[in-house]
């Protein structure tokens, strides 16, 4: 291991040279060692592992792309097992899922076993709403029915059953989860800190620079921490890391979307500002306190009654986001004072519940921000209402979060290195090809040769599209659902089964699934749909035992793996356009001078990638994608046609069913059991 006693006495105060040369020679020196350690070199694996190597010893952010089968992960944790070694800094790498953030774990403990590094410290850092509060689990159990599904849960939690919602292998319901899950956590004052894993996860999340190596979190938590280190308030994540990985780094605009989300509900604000006044009058006793806290109420209950009134008239779903419109009738200004004042006084607050007094002051200023926007004093924001879970909500969120991550992230201090299988779209230069991703996210940095799939396309897959779906319309959704279903049965009858047809909306999907159960006589293969909540481990299990037809949305587009004969075709049951009416990508068009090429078309693709690389995940493995969308077709002569297929990896296409036929009794795509 003299390789690696080698990196132990670099320093950074040896020259660049140096550093260089160890740790390029130190990278050749493992990927040689491969074979024998019962590791498989992947195309192009080594080279993305000497890319990022080279990033971070120049100090430069780099975008890669690398295609499914590259084994990316391997090649950004050897040199940043390397870099963490060197630099004695822990390495964060942001991941866009708990899933991911679990199997990037177990990579890194594979292959820093096999390649020596004895002793590698790392935490995987979930969001609070993973975890589960026994605080609040016992205030529950004594208000709820004793026979309730709820207060199952919450025995089960304080029984120390359950640490987290992983832990219930049946799953359990975003409802009941809500009552229970970690929420304003009182962190050192809770009485069941010594064995709560989140207060656990928190504390090493934050050490110090030699106290841990590795800091595996979600996207959601990183860009949380670049908000708290932006605003000066305590951070989350340990402040002096080596390198910065984003993995899944395609979702990053979205994650930064959601994180810079405020959604306030009523009961929300009910309790911020009864948490703000429990911390202002212990310390001053001003009683007047409570009638402003009464004041602010009433008013954001009027508020909530007008937003409401808009969610009646204009949603049709739960999850619709519909605008707010004009609030009357309610002293906003007053409103914004009295929150103002709440402010100062948080500001100069000393106690020693720091950590309470930051989130108080954060939230009361999230308020304020509410405030300003409902007001029309604040323009920078875009503001809709919805009811997940049928609970009045109204959120806002920046307009343009790509100056907050060039100045919060791209800034310089510490490398930061962003890949995918799905970051790049059609171009001449590489800057082109990664435009549509660093335009979203103001990136700024090195654009690293693309790193395409080893596996065969060409020999091991067909894609067919659809010519026989009429085109979507809403007053014909009936014509095109029926038509559509004819054409899912045709297909998995083909492949008997083992195939996941992939919906860009939950009402499609529920009228499959409605359907095909209603007429389960007459097909031999079992259906399986998606399950409520975030993890889909179970459902995936019941799926490969039966090789039947799942039906996904959302997670399903994306970090499902499934090798072999068990998963022979993906259906995409609709192109994934976004939602024109979306408050987001109505102001990503508003923008641009071409919104539909500029924003609606790059957005599909990136989620179209995404979702077609579910098929072929190995070497070996044989399929076929099929596209149930004829504005694909070559009769409908669409101008994104070309760049669909210039994108996707298939090489084979045909819209005649008969030579679909005959290329999987060719390729042999047929059960064996």
């Amino acid at each position: 291991m003299n390789w690696l006693n080698e990196l132990y006495k670099i320093n950074k105060q040896e020259p660049d040279k140096e550093i260089e040369r160890s740790l390029v020679n130190a990278i050749f020196r493992i990927y040689d060692r491969f074979p024998r350690i019962g590791l498989r070199e992947r195309i192009g694996q080594q080279e993305m592992s000497l890319d990022i190597a080279d990033a971070y010893i120049h100090g430069h952010n780099a975008m890669i792309e690398a295609g499914v089968g590259i084994g990316k992960s391997f090649a950004y944790l050897i040199p940043s097992l390397l870099t963490n070694q060197m630099s004695q800094k822990p390495v964060i790498i942001a991941t866009s899922s708990i899933q991911l953030s679990e199997q990037i774990h177990k990579d890194l403990r594979i292959i820093g076993s096999r390649l020596g590094f004895s002793t590698v410290r790392s935490v995987v850092g979930k969001g609070m709403g993973q975890y589960a509060c026994r605080s609040r689990a016992a205030e529950w159990i004594n208000l709820d029915d004793a026979n309730s599904s709820v207060s199952t849960l919450t025995q089960r939690i304080l029984d120390y059953e359950i640490d987290e919602r992983a832990d219930i292998k049946a799953g359990v319901s975003d409802a009941e989860w809500s009552h229970v899950s970690v929420n304003d956590c009182k962190f050192e004052r809770c009485h069941h800190k010594t064995a709560c894993l989140f207060y656990d996860m928190r504390a090493k999340l934050n050490a110090k620079a030699h106290e841990i190596d590795f800091i595996i979190v979600n996207q959601d938590l990183l860009i949380r921490d670049l908000m708290k280190k932006k605003e000066g308030t305590k951070s989350i994540i340990s402040e002096q890391p080596a390198l910065i990985v984003i993995d899944e780094a395609h979702n990053l605009e979205t994650k930064v979307r959601d994180a810079r989300t405020l959604e306030f509900t009523y009961r929300g604000i009910c309790r911020i500002l009864d948490t703000t006044v429990q911390l202002l009058t212990k310390q001053s006793g001003d009683k007047s306190l409570f009638s402003q806290s009464k004041f602010i109420k009433n008013c954001a209950e009027r508020i909530f009654k007008q937003v409401n009134a808009d969610l009646l008239h204009h949603a049709k779903q739960d999850n619709d986001r519909i605008k707010v419109s004009e609030i009357k009738g309610i002293p906003l200004n007053q409103v914004l004072n009295d929150l103002k004042d709440l402010s100062l006084r948080l500001s100069i607050l000393t106690s020693r519940h720091e950590r309470e007094i930051d989130d108080a002051f954060e939230a009361i200023n999230g308020l304020i921000t509410l405030i300003n926007v409902l007001s029309e004093i604040e323009d920078n924001y875009l503001l809709w209402a919805s009811s997940p879970l049928r609970v009045t909500t109204i959120s806002i969120c920046p307009k343009d979060i790509s100056q907050f991550l060039k100045y919060a992230l791209f800034n310089g201090k510490v490398p930061v290195i962003l890949t995918s299988a799905t970051l790049c779209q059609g171009g001449d230069t590489l800057e082109e090809q990664y435009s549509y991703m660093t335009d979203s996210l103001g990136y700024k940095g090195d654009f690293l040769e693309r790193q395409p799939s080893p596996f065969d396309y060409t020999n091991h897959a067909m894609m067919y599209i659809s010519n026989k779906v009429p085109y979507y319309h809403h007053d014909q959704r009936e014509n095109y659902l029926k038509a559509a279903y004819n054409e899912v049965v045709q297909l998995c009858n083909l492949t008997q089964g083992r195939t996941i047809v992939l919906f860009s909306a939950k009402e499609d999907m529920k009228y499959i699934h409605k359907k095909l159960i209603s007429r389960a006589n007459e097909y031999t293969w079992a259906v399986h749909v998606q399950k409520e909540g975030s993890s889909q481990d179970s459902v995936i299990a019941e799926f490969r035992k039966s090789k039947g037809v799942l039906l996904g949305t959302g997670v399903f587009w994306e970090g499902v793996n499934i090798e072999g004969s068990d998963l022979s075709q993906v259906i995409i049951f609709r192109l994934p356009f976004p939602v024109p009416s979306d408050p987001v990508y109505e102001y990503k068009s508003s923008v641009t001078e071409n919104p539909f090429m500029e924003v609606f078309v790059p957005d599909m693709l990136l989620r179209l990638r995404q979702g077609t690389g579910r098929l072929i995940r190995s070497e070996t493995d044989l399929g076929i994608l099929s596209i149930l969308d004829s504005r694909l077709s070559e009769a409908a002569k669409k101008s994104y046609r070309e760049q669909v297929l210039d994108t996707l990896p298939f090489k084979k296409v045909t819209e005649d069913f008969a030579v679909l036929e005959k290329f999987v009794q060719n390729k042999r795509i047929q059960r064996t059991d």
